[in-house]
């Protein structure tokens, strides 16, 4: 695999999941409720209200739906007091992982994602015990024929991006956290609603893993990826294709 294709096999790998998950829907009006309650209740304003919106409709929720889940944030009349929870470990083969957690009882979600570690050979650890191995950024999603790799490369850099990753399967354009929104709305101006926009947590460098291992690992990376209170999971593994064809099949 070349280099720089690593980050984007491994979101490649989380899409294909994230199609799978038929809880997709629960976990993002859980984010767009707390986007709207940490911050202003306009998405062009609010970056991390606006990345939400943009999954949002990625994964064709009806306006409404979205529309409720903001005004209940920015109201707060939800019920439930998610308080955001970030745990870090280790997964089998020494592959580092991140969990993002929105939930309404902290003791529940550590039990449930430290089980999750122990029973797939890996191990729970402390807070920032791995999240050295990674940088927090921004990532601007556009299809392949938006253009070609030269003209989106231009347009980024032009927009304040920091690098662009592109494949046949699209271009990845990545920023500094706080230049999401600056980034997205001038790329926006020229090529038109971008596929999607989220923060996310890059690799600095990557773990390889033979196939066994890879197995067992996407065994770990599913068990928490179905976890209701569980957002986000980040990990930096490197594995085969004909591994990585037999997690999304």
């Amino acid at each position: 695999m070349a280099g720089h294709s690593q980050f984007k096999n491994i979101m490649h790998r989380k899409g294909a999941q994230d199609k799978k998950r038929g809880k997709i829907f629960t976990k993002i009006i859980r984010e767009l409720t707390v986007a709207a309650r940490s911050g202003l209740p306009d998405p062009a304003a609010n970056p991390r209200l606006r990345a939400a919106v943009l999954a949002a409709r990625d994964a064709n929720m009806p306006k409404d739906t979205i529309d409720r889940a903001i005004k209940r944030g920015a109201g707060g009349e939800d019920g439930a007091n998610y308080e955001e929870v970030r745990y870090e470990g280790y997964g089998p083969g020494g592959v580092a992982v991140i969990v993002e957690a929105l939930t309404d009882n902290r003791n529940r979600t550590a039990a449930e994602v430290r089980s999750a570690f122990t029973k797939h050979g890996g191990a729970l650890g402390e807070t920032n015990s791995v999240g050295f191995l990674f940088d927090r950024l921004g990532s601007v999603r556009y299809p392949a024929e938006a253009g070609d790799a030269d003209t989106i490369f231009e347009m980024a850099v032009e927009a304040g991006a920091d690098d662009v990753q592109s494949d046949d399967a699209g271009h990845e354009i990545l920023c500094a956290p706080e230049s999401l929104n600056q980034v997205r709305e001038a790329l926006e101006e020229k090529l038109g609603a971008a596929q999607g926009a989220s923060f996310a947590w890059r690799p600095r460098t990557v773990t390889p893993v033979d196939d066994d291992t890879a197995e067992t690992l996407f065994k770990l990376l599913d068990t928490l990826e179905d976890n209701d209170d569980v957002q986000n999971v980040h990990a930096n593994f490197e594995a085969s294709e004909a591994a990585m064809s037999r997690a999304d099949a």
